[in-house]
């Protein structure tokens, strides 16, 4: 395809965030809409460290819409894909009837080209799909000129991908309608609202889970008699307290809310039949440390939660990050050096006290963490302004760089 034929594509490259509940979302009311039986709430991390990034190229001299992810060919026909990709172009054809399109009518026959990466393993527990699917649909909605509330599309996606549409603390309602057209994310404060609340990734494992999220979701919602009761009896209300907790900046409350509510979604996986491990003993001997350090204060300083993978994430503020990081490193010690450990947000350096250290009190785990992502809230999807970051180059193929 001639150089000069990228005039005749329509081309648009976004960044979307990874999310991390803290009020956990797990089993679905309606798997074809991917309708929860629960509410959630989770913290939007900031694009400098963790992201998504999506070209969507439409172009006449394309012959069908093809995707690649990480560099490598995916199925487009994947029912979630063809979801967002349908509610999309019905959208812009609605446009177009209604006359308020600015849109060339010649892009809604068009095929598309989509190319993705993520800066982060793909399948271990770090979000990937909510990023994923939140950045797909923002960039196809720049492309067809959509515009207005399109978290309910991402959700058609992944089910998470609702929450990485807004950045700070976002809900993701559950909604009660059938048509779960009142299924939707609502931002709960924006990413400036906690300027020192820091978030750190443990990665365990890059590895691809045993049992993926959807999978398991399934199992659970058929086998578990906890998890019907966890939706009903205790997520509401806990989800009242996180809002007041996040409102308030009162970490204490906000810590302990995020614990128990990781506890009882691993719990619930443990309560299917058969049960779900997506614990390690690695995961374990983080949350022996995060207690430990807890007791030692006598306070609340620091909080984990696990999704469906071993990887543990680190809610705390920032003058507690140093210390931790070193308790991290000492009882973990790490097999890179302490510049390729971190990354990230800069973490200084920090003394660890002896009585500290006999608090804890836990058998050293050489590399049990390979390494740590230090990261705070920021804020949702944006556009990718830069020509040069087009991940589609100009015959319409993703760049070898990619």
């Amino acid at each position: 395809m001639p150089e000069n034929t990228m005039e005749k594509h329509n081309i648009v490259t976004c960044t979307a965030p990874v999310n991390i509940a803290v009020i956990k979302y797990w089993g679905k009311r309606n798997e074809e809409l991917i309708l929860p039986i629960n509410s959630s709430l989770s913290v939007t991390l900031h694009q400098d460290q963790l992201k998504t990034t999506t070209t969507v190229a439409t172009s006449r001299s394309f012959q069908e819409d093809q995707i690649w992810l990480n560099g490598k060919e995916e199925d487009i026909t994947h029912p979630r894909l063809q979801s967002c990709l349908r509610e999309i172009r019905r959208l812009a054809r609605k446009r177009r009837n209604d006359g308020d399109s600015p849109l060339d009518p010649s892009i809604l026959s068009q095929k598309v080209h989509i190319c993705s990466v993520n800066n982060f393993p793909t399948a271990a527990g770090l979000a990937s799909s909510a990023a994923g699917f939140a950045c797909l649909v923002y960039t196809l909605a720049r492309v067809f000129g959509i515009e207005g509330e399109l978290s309910g599309i991402a959700r058609q996606g992944s089910g998470s991908a609702c929450r990485s549409m807004y950045g700070g603390f976002v809900q993701w309602i559950m909604g009660q309608k059938d048509d779960g057209k009142d299924s939707l994310a609502q931002q709960v404060e924006p990413e400036t609202h906690w300027p020192d609340l820091r978030i750190l990734v443990l990665v365990a494992s890059a590895e691809k889970k045993s049992v993926g999220s959807t999978s398991g979701m399934q199992t659970s919602v058929q086998t578990s008699c906890l998890l019907m009761h966890r939706a009903e009896s205790v997520v509401p209300g806990r989800m009242e307290e996180m809002i007041e907790a996040v409102r308030g900046k009162n970490f204490a409350a906000f810590a302990d809310l995020t614990m128990k509510d990781s506890n009882q979604f691993h719990a619930t996986c443990l309560d299917t039949y058969p049960p779900i491990f997506y614990l390690n003993s690695v995961s374990q001997q983080v949350i022996n440390l995060v207690h430990r350090f807890n007791r030692h204060y006598g306070e609340t300083r620091l909080a984990y939660t696990f999704d469906a993978g071993p990887n543990a994430v680190i809610y705390t503020l920032q003058q507690h990050v140093p210390e931790f990081v070193q308790a991290v490193q000492h009882f973990f010690p790490p097999e890179r050096n302490g510049g390729q450990f971190i990354q990230g947000l800069p973490v200084n350096q920090a003394a660890l006290s002896e009585e500290l250290k006999q608090a804890i009190a836990l058998e050293p785990m050489p590399k049990g963490i390979s390494y740590i992502i230090s990261t705070k809230a920021g804020p949702g999807p944006r556009v990718v302004e830069d020509p040069t970051q087009h991940l589609i180059g100009s015959d319409g193929m993703p760049k070898k760089t990619v």
